[in-house]
C-alpha cells in the first residue's frame, strides 16, 4: 500500500517566470548601480543614497519574489495575506540594506563577506519563505527539508557573490564597467530566480487543502500592477543614478577646470607679483619691496625695543664705482654680467633675515636687523668692499671695479621715512672722497638729503604749475662773427629757492623718471618761441639737449615731429644735442633715434664731444650734423698744448666727415682768436653772452648785429 501523502498539481506561467526573471536582472543591475554610488557619495548624500538604494533594490528582488508567487497556480483558488506580504517586502528590503552597507566600504576583506552574506541570505530566505506564508494554507504546507537546505545555500552563494562582484565593481574603470555590470546582473538574477524557483519547488500542497487567504491578494491584474510598478521604481531609480552620476561627472569637470584656472591664475599671479617687487636682471627685491621689509623691519624692531631687547636696523647704499666705462667700452651684456654677479657677492656677504635690493642702474640697497652697533655695520661695509673688489670675468678679461657705501643706523642715526636718503647721502659722500671706502651718516649731511627729497617732490608739480623757463645763449659764427642759432637751456623758477640752473634737479628728473615729461614741455616750448620769433620776421635756430630716457622712448621721433606741426615749425630750425657719452650707451637705440629724426629733417649734434670712449666707428653711424668741443678742452686752450692739440685733431676730424664744429665755453679774446684760426665754425660762451630770457634775446641781437649792420 502506497502510503505517501497526495500533493495538488502545481503550475507556473510561464510569462510570470519570464517577466520575474527581467524584475530580478533588472533589480540586480540598480543594486550594482547604487553600489558605486553609496560607495562614492559621503555624508548626507551617503545615508540618502544608502536608503533609497535599499528601498529599490529590497522592492526589486521581493516584486520578483511576488510576480513567481502570482504567477504560480494550484487548482485551487489562491491569495496572499496583506500582513505577511509586507513583511516579506520588508525583509527584502532589510537584506538589501545589509548588502548596500557592506558595499559602501571602501574595501572590505573575505571575513565581513561571510558574515554579510550569511545575514543576506537569511534576509532573502526570510523574504520567499514569510511570502510563502502569506498562502495561509489548511492543512499547512509540507516542505521537503533537502530542497529547503539547497534553496537557503543557493541564496548564500547569491549573496556572496553579490558582495564580491559590489567590491570589484567599485574598482572597475569605466571602459569595461558597463558590460561587466549587465553580465554580473543576468547571473545575479538567475541566482535570486534560482534560490525563489527551488524554495517554491520544496513546498507541498496536500490534496485537500484550502487556501484560507483566497479572498485577498491575488489575480492577473495585481500581477501586471507590482510587476510595471515595480519596473518603473528600478528604472527611476535608476535614471536618477545615471542623471546624478553624469551631473557629479560635469561637477568633477568644472571643478577641475576651476582648479586648473585657479593654478594659472595663481601662478600669473604670482609673476605679476614676481615682477612688480623683484628686479628683471638680477632677481633681487626692488625698490618697492625693499620700502615694504623696511617698514616691517621697522615695526619688528619697535616691539623689540618696547620689551628692552636693543635692536637696531641698518641701510647701507652701494654704488658700483667705474661701470659706466665698462659698460660703455664692453658693452651693455657684459654690464648686465656684473651686476648680476654684483648681486650674487653681496647676497653672500648677508645673512638670511637680511635684504639685498637693486633699486636702479648700478646701484644696490642693503637692509640688516638686528644689528648692535656701528662696528657690526662698518663689518658688513667691508664684507661688501672685499666681495666687490675681487676681479670680473667679462669678455676673457679680468676688471676691476670697487664701490662706495653710505651707511646709516636706526634708530642711532637718521628718521624712519629718510632713512634711503640719509645713507643715499652718505654713498655721495664716500663717492666725493675717492670712491672705494664707506661713510656713516652724520647729521650734516641730512640738510643735502632733505633739499633732495624736498626738490624731488616739487618737481613733480612743477611742469603743471608752469615754473620752468627756457633761457637762450647764443652761437656765434666763426666767420662772418654773427649769431647762428642759440642753445636752450631750461631753468627752474622754484617759488622758495628762485631760479635753479639744470644741474641742480636734471639729475633728480632723470632717477625718478621725470625727464621725459619735462624734456616733452622744453621740445614743445622750444618750438613755440621758434614760431613766435618766426612771426617777428626773426628766423632763428634753436639746439635742445636730450636725455638717455627720451632716447629710449619709442615714440620720441613722433612727438617731436607733432611738436614740429603744432607750432608749424620747419625741422630745419630745431637742433637737437646728445652728450657723446649717452650717445655711445646704446648705439643701436641712439642710431635708430638720430635716423628717425634726420628723416623728419632736425639738425642732430653730439654734445661734450671728447669727454666720451667713442669710437670713428660709431661715429660715422650716426648721421650727426655738428660736433660740439667741451668747454674743459677749451679752458685749457692758452695753457696747454694737449688741449689745442685736441681740439685742432677734432676740427679737422670733423671737418673730414663733413661735420660742422662748436666750441662752448669760450670766455675770453684769446680764446675766441685761436678756435676761430683752427677753423672752428661756431663760438659760445660768456665772452659773447649769457644765457638770456627770450625777450632780453631779441634786445641783445638787435644792439649788437642789428645796429651794427
Amino acid at each position: 500500500m502506497n502510503n505517501l501523502p497526495a500533493f495538488l498539481p502545481s503550475h507556473h506561467n510561464l510569462w510570470a517566470v519570464a517577466a520575474s526573471l527581467l524584475l530580478a536582472t533588472l533589480a540586480s543591475y540598480v543594486a550594482l548601480d547604487l553600489s558605486r554610488r553609496v560607495q562614492h557619495a559621503s555624508g548626507r548624500p551617503h545615508l540618502l543614497w544608502w536608503a533609497l538604494g535599499s528601498l529599490a533594490m529590497g522592492t526589486g528582488i521581493w516584486s520578483m519574489h511576488f510576480v513567481g508567487m502570482l504567477g504560480f497556480s494550484l487548482p485551487i483558488s489562491l491569495g496572499f495575506s496583506g500582513g505577511l506580504t509586507f513583511a516579506s517586502w520588508l525583509a527584502g528590503v532589510m537584506a538589501s540594506g545589509v548588502a548596500l552597507w557592506v558595499a559602501s566600504e571602501a574595501d572590505y576583506g573575505m571575513r565581513r563577506i561571510a558574515v554579510a552574506s550569511l545575514a543576506m541570505a537569511v534576509g532573502i530566505c526570510g523574504m520567499h519563505y514569510i511570502g510563502m506564508a502569506a498562502l495561509d494554507m489548511a492543512p499547512p504546507i509540507v516542505w521537503h527539508l533537502p530542497t529547503v537546505l539547497l534553496s537557503l545555500l543557493i541564496g548564500l552563494g547569491a549573496s556572496a557573490a553579490a558582495l564580491v562582484i559590489f567590491k570589484y565593481l567599485g574598482n572597475a574603470n569605466n571602459t569595461h564597467r558597463v558590460a561587466f555590470q549587465l553580465l554580473a546582473s543576468v547571473v545575479m538574477g538567475i541566482a535570486i530566480c534560482g534560490m525563489h524557483y527551488t524554495g517554491m519547488a520544496a513546498a507541498g500542497f496536500p490534496a485537500d487543502s484550502v487556501c484560507l487567504s483566497a479572498g485577498q491578494l491575488g489575480g492577473t491584474g495585481l500581477t501586471a500592477i507590482v510587476g510595471l510598478a515595480s519596473g518603473l521604481l528600478l528604472l527611476g531609480t535608476l535614471f536618477t543614478s545615471i542623471l546624478e552620476s553624469r551631473l557629479q561627472l560635469v561637477a568633477r569637470r568644472l571643478s577641475r577646470s576651476l582648479e586648473e584656472a585657479n593654478a594659472e591664475l595663481t601662478q600669473a599671479n604670482q609673476e605679476l607679483q614676481k615682477r612688480a617687487f623683484t628686479d628683471a636682471l638680477t632677481g633681487l627685491p626692488n625698490r618697492v619691496l625693499f620700502e615694504d621689509r623696511l617698514r616691517h623691519a621697522l615695526a619688528r624692531m619697535n616691539r623689540a625695543n618696547q620689551l628692552q631687547v636693543e635692536e637696531c636696523i641698518a641701510v647701507l647704499f652701494v654704488d658700483l664705482d667705474g661701470f659706466k666705462p665698462i659698460n660703455d667700452s664692453f658693452g651693455h651684456s657684459a654690464g648686465d654680467r656684473i651686476l648680476c654677479v654684483a648681486a650674487e657677492r653681496l647676497a653672500r656677504t648677508t645673512r638670511e633675515s637680511d635684504t639685498v635690493a637693486r633699486i636702479g642702474g648700478d646701484e644696490f640697497l642693503l637692509l640688516l636687523e638686528g644689528v648692535r652697533d656701528r662696528a657690526e655695520c662698518a663689518e658688513a661695509a667691508n664684507r661688501v668692499l672685499r666681495a666687490l673688489g675681487e676681479p670680473f670675468n667679462v669678455q676673457g678679461k679680468q676688471l676691476q671695479i670697487a664701490c662706495s657705501i653710505g651707511i646709516v643706523l636706526h634708530p642711532e642715526q637718521g628718521e624712519p621715512d629718510k632713512l634711503v636718503a640719509n645713507a643715499d647721502a652718505a654713498m655721495y659722500e664716500a663717492k666725493r672722497a675717492g670712491g672705494g671706502n664707506y661713510v656713516m651718516f652724520e647729521s650734516h649731511m641730512g640738510a643735502d638729503a632733505a633739499k633732495q627729497l624736498q626738490l624731488q617732490s616739487d618737481l613733480r608739480r612743477a611742469v603743471e604749475l608752469k615754473q620752468f623757463e627756457l633761457y637762450y645763449q647764443p652761437k656765434i659764427n666763426g666767420v662772418g662773427h654773427g649769431i647762428s642759432g642759440v642753445e636752450a637751456l631750461v631753468r627752474w623758477n622754484h617759488p622758495q629757492h628762485g631760479l635753479i640752473g639744470p644741474t641742480e634737479f636734471i639729475g633728480l628728473a632723470e632717477r625718478f623718471g621725470l625727464i621725459v615729461h619735462l624734456g616733452d614741455w622744453i621740445l614743445d616750448e622750444a618750438c613755440r618761441q621758434i614760431a613766435q620769433w618766426q612771426a617777428q620776421g626773426t628766423r632763428m635756430c634753436v639746439a635742445v639737449n636730450l636725455s638717455v630716457m627720451q632716447l629710449r622712448e619709442v615714440d620720441f621721433v613722433a612727438r617731436v615731429e607733432r611738436a614740429l606741426l603744432r607750432h608749424n615749425v620747419p625741422a630745419t630750425l630745431l637742433l637737437c644735442e646728445i652728450t657723446e657719452s649717452v650717445a655711445m650707451e646704446d648705439i643701436k637705440a641712439t642710431q635708430r633715434t638720430f635716423e628717425g629724426l634726420a628723416r623728419v629733417g632736425v639738425f642732430l649734434s653730439i654734445d661734450d664731444f671728447g669727454t666720451g670712449y667713442s669710437s670713428l666707428s660709431h661715429l660715422r653711424k650716426l648721421p650727426a650734423r655738428q660736433v660740439k668741443i667741451d668747454r674743459s678742452f677749451v679752458q685749457d686752450l692758452q695753457t696747454k698744448e694737449d688741449a689745442r692739440a685736441v681740439i685742432d685733431a677734432v676740427i679737422r676730424l670733423a671737418h673730414a666727415l663733413g661735420l660742422s664744429v662748436v666750441a662752448e665755453g669760450v670766455e675770453n679774446e684769446a680764446q675766441r682768436d685761436i678756435l676761430i684760426a683752427m677753423g672752428c665754425d661756431e663760438l659760445q660762451g660768456f665772452l659773447f653772452s649769457r644765457p638770456l630770457p627770450a625777450g632780453d634775446l631779441l634786445d641783445w641781437y638787435s644792439s649788437r648785429y642789428v645796429e651794427a649792420a
